[in-house]
């Protein structure tokens, strides 16, 4: 058995965002109030009673700042304002105002490791080599026989190069070409950043999602990557197997050493607000784990991450126990936020069923098991529906990433179709226009009105387990304990104080029994929502994709 070390506990106001569970919203897909079939600042405002209702602490909104939308708004050209598609930064405001009084925290995305090529500061940096944003990006000069730099790769396709003809140079990009790479070696682009960062503290906003927060820096040196060796730990690798990226070990265009000092930074202007916080999202292959240790170590840098570990196709216990084991290895006195799904995957329950019918319980089954792990959480909108993977057709793709892959791999419009809200509306309630991704007839039938009527639907059984997880304080901010067993069942002990809270979940098809831990006795079988085992005779009785919860004396 494992045993999580021993690490602060939420013992204030301050820690509020440690065991928090986190609502991402995707304000493009969440409700269209103008009718233009794009989602807007007021849309979520109308549904913030909604978000307050499952009983979360935080939402994360993903970007909805002024862009050409070239990546669906990670492509950012004004970082202090809101895109007019979404509305204004008075909305924004409002929005903020009732988020509050609903006694809901906001986090808000940054994408700070590059701009879109309509960034003010990118129009003026490839105009000429000696104005003052000259600096401001990665530029560097062809090879003597006009090839890119080096062989860096852009993670959505192609070299991570492009060439400027007024600059005569080529210019970084680790993702579209229209997304150029900012230069943080200069001190001047952190301020800025940094400045962009305070206008949305100084307007309320809780936190930060740092998006890519390990590519900011790069090699001064502009060393060529060396090729990637597979080993076992290549679960977490950053793009799937169709795309060349894979091919290279990402030494030197990500994850650089100076990083940790921004990132100290970043922390330091945090902390002159009270009760904020960050997540940042890790993309750094089979070292994701040690960036993390990196980046949330000593309380000075970031107050937690998340990796793609878990946003795999694995649903199995050994899978499950490896990542969280992993982590409190690695990890000493940092933070995790863990998910099964967000706008860059597959919903998870399309990637963890394997017949259609069992879509409900691998549902039901999956929140159980998140809300008891130690760590905060992330959902995603229509995960609490049951909402499985969309399948659209290539003339409804809107996502670079997926059209560029295409049908190797799909892209990521599968999971950023709109929610769904009322049964028996035109596009579901999401807006009266046709939306900017189609609304699938298979969503509609699980549209929030409909299960809010009925007790036994995912809703309710979502709204259940994160009333029970908030709770329990062993599982909010408890130590976790796993326990031997085979390799189709999960077991865990999450303790604080006295409080000893046994978990066994059992993924498998079929029933199974196993024996007590030994050296454990149970007081008594405790009431987690939707779990049906039992306890006989000594020995503990699992049905299909099912689990228990009891108290241990």
């Amino acid at each position: 058995m494992t045993k999580s070390p021993a690490k602060p506990t939420r013992s204030n106001a301050a820690d509020w965002w440690r065991g928090a569970v986190i609502y991402q919203v995707y304000p493009r897909s969440f409700q269209d109030t103008d009718g233009d079939g794009i989602g807007d600042i007021k849309g979520i405002i109308e549904r913030l009673p909604y978000i307050a209702s499952l009983g979360v602490d935080a939402i994360w909104l993903s970007p909805f700042f002024t862009s050409p939308q070239a990546d669906m708004g990670y492509d950012v050209s004004d970082y202090c304002d809101v895109d007019p598609m979404f509305g204004t930064l008075a909305d924004f405001d409002a929005m903020m105002a009732e988020a509050k009084r609903l006694g809901l925290k906001v986090i808000i995305d940054q994408v700070i490791s590059h701009t879109s090529d309509q960034h003010p500061w990118f129009k003026e940096s490839r105009a000429s080599r000696d104005n003052a944003n000259a600096d401001w990006y990665v530029w560097a000069a062809a090879k003597p026989d006009g090839t890119a730099p080096n062989n860096w790769l852009s993670v959505f396709g192609g070299p991570a190069w492009e060439w400027d003809g007024v600059r005569k140079q080529y210019y970084m990009h680790n993702f579209l070409a229209s997304q150029p790479d900012l230069n943080f070696h200069n001190k001047a682009v952190q301020d800025a950043v940094l400045d962009a960062v305070k206008f949305w503290l100084d307007r309320g906003v809780d936190g930060f999602r740092l998006d890519t927060v390990n590519y900011y820096f790069h090699d001064k040196e502009l060393r060529d990557n060396p090729p990637h060796v597979p080993d076992s730990e290549d679960a977490g690798l950053d793009a799937p197997d169709v795309n060349p990226y894979g091919m290279q070990s990402h030494l030197h265009d990500k994850t650089q050493p100076e990083n940790i000092e921004f990132l100290k930074r970043f922390r330091a202007l945090l902390d002159q607000y009270p009760d904020r916080t960050t997540v940042g999202e890790v993309g750094d292959g089979a070292r994701s784990l040690k960036t993390v240790a990196a980046y949330t170590s000593g309380g000075d840098k970031l107050h937690m991450c998340y990796t793609f570990d878990l946003l795999g196709p694995d649903f199995t216990p050994s899978h499950i126990r490896h990542c969280v084991e992993s982590f409190q290895k690695q990890v000493k006195d940092g933070w995790v936020c863990w998910a099964f799904s967000n706008h860059d995957v597959t919903r998870h329950v399309s990637r963890f069923v394997q017949q259609p019918q069992e879509r409900e319980a691998v549902a039901r089954l999956a929140i159980s098991v998140l809300s008891a792990l130690r760590g905060s959480i992330c959902l995603y909108q229509g995960e609490e529906l049951g909402l499985p993977e969309a399948e659209l057709s290539f003339e409804d793709l809107r996502d670079p990433y997926g059209i560029r892959f295409w049908p190797a791999f799909k892209g990521r419009d599968g999971c950023r179709t709109p929610m769904v809200w009322e049964k028996g509306k035109t596009q579901a309630g999401f807006s009266t226009a046709k939306p900017w991704l189609p609304v699938p007839a298979a969503h509609q039938a699980l549209s929030v009105d409909a299960q809010d009527k009925d007790a036994g639907s995912v809703l309710a059984h979502y709204r259940a387990t994160l009333a029970f997880r908030k709770s329990h304080p062993a599982l909010i901010d408890g130590d976790m304990e796993f326990l031997a067993t085979n390799e189709d069942v999960l077991a865990f002990i999450r303790s604080k104080g006295d409080d000893r809270l046994l978990f066994v979940f059992n993924l498998r098809r079929g029933p199974q029994e196993i024996g007590l831990p030994k050296g454990h006795g149970v007081r008594d079988v405790f009431p987690m929502p939707g779990l049906t085992g039992t306890v006989v005779d000594g020995e503990i009785r699992l049905g299909p994709l099912d689990g228990i919860c009891a108290r241990l004396s």
